[in-house]
């Protein structure tokens, strides 16, 4: 059996990928692929994972976990999404660190079914801004008590994404930009499903759906059923030129505007992180999606 891990971040997701397959729960199903609903396994995933401690389960328990989550007989591929499976807002800058608890909890997680294969999906964002929206969510905070002891400039993904690898070696960690995810979508969808490129899902252009006009959506759709791309990349460029004349400029413009907060510290952080996603592409152990 394999096991995957939707771990978000923090918001590059609200919800958009498990709901994108659920509603291909049945398609998905006849190929063994099972994606249970949130209600069902996010509660009893938690409680688990505090009673292991870490430890890997027995096979007793891993039968009490897949017959909480689960009803089908034939399972192949479990799907389990969640952008609190790492911590909660509130916690992704502790102490100085960008998400110092993600290499425990991924071990923790592939920990609950050992012995199968474990898979980590993830969106990264720029740090830029990440950071507002993260401050956006967590109520009762101000930025200083938010950020504690971490400057703007250590917020860096390549140390998390190699604490991820060391804790859960040999496992499969596919990553991709959120930036880039209106243009990827489908691939991250059927890489998380574990389907190939002609399978259907109509959650296909919901990321789009957020960002362009119902107008221009729906010219894309027509355009898409009148001309299918041969291929990924030259649906990826159908796209681009449709984002270019119907794209909603404020969903695509996020202000950022924090105490101390320049635009040549957005500059510099958007740089660092352009090198850290270079760097994090050519990890051993990373699989990055990419237009």
């Amino acid at each position: 059996m394999q096991v995957v891990y939707h771990l978000g971040a923090h918001s590059t997701d609200e919800e958009r990928l498990v709901r994108g397959l659920l509603r291909a729960k049945g398609p998905l199903a006849a190929q063994g692929v099972i994606v249970p609903g949130p209600g069902r396994y996010r509660p009893v995933l938690r409680e688990t994972m505090i009673k292991l401690k870490g430890a890997p389960a027995s096979r007793e328990v891993q039968e009490v976990l897949l017959d909480a989550v689960v009803d089908a007989d034939h399972v192949e591929r479990l799907v389990f999404s969640n952008e609190l499976f790492i911590c909660i807002p509130q916690k992704a800058i502790t102490e100085g660190a960008f998400y110092p608890m993600a290499a425990r909890k991924v071990a923790a997680m592939s920990n609950l079914f050992p012995d199968d294969e474990c898979e980590f999906h993830m969106a990264l964002r720029n740090p830029a801004t990440l950071i507002p929206a993260l401050l956006g969510r967590v109520k009762g905070l101000s930025y200083e008590e938010f950020m504690g002891s971490a400057e703007p400039m250590q917020i860096r993904w390549a140390p998390v994404v190699q604490r991820i690898l060391a804790a859960a070696p040999g496992r499969t960690l596919t990553l991709w930009c959120n930036e880039d995810t209106p243009l990827i979508w489908p691939e991250v969808l059927r890489s998380v499903a574990g389907v190939g490129p002609d399978f259907a899902l109509a959650a296909d252009t919901d990321v789009l759906a957020t960002i362009m006009t119902e107008d221009g959506l729906k010219r894309l759709d027509s355009y898409l059923a009148s001309h299918p791309p041969a291929n990924v990349d030259q649906r990826r460029k159908i796209v681009s030129a449709f984002l270019s004349k119907f794209a909603k400029p404020e969903e695509l413009e996020v202000e950022v505007a924090l105490p101390g907060w320049t635009e040549d510290l957005v500059e510099e952080i958007t740089e660092a992180y352009d090198h850290d996603v270079a760097e994090i592409a050519a990890m051993p152990g990373v699989r990055f999606l990419a237009p």
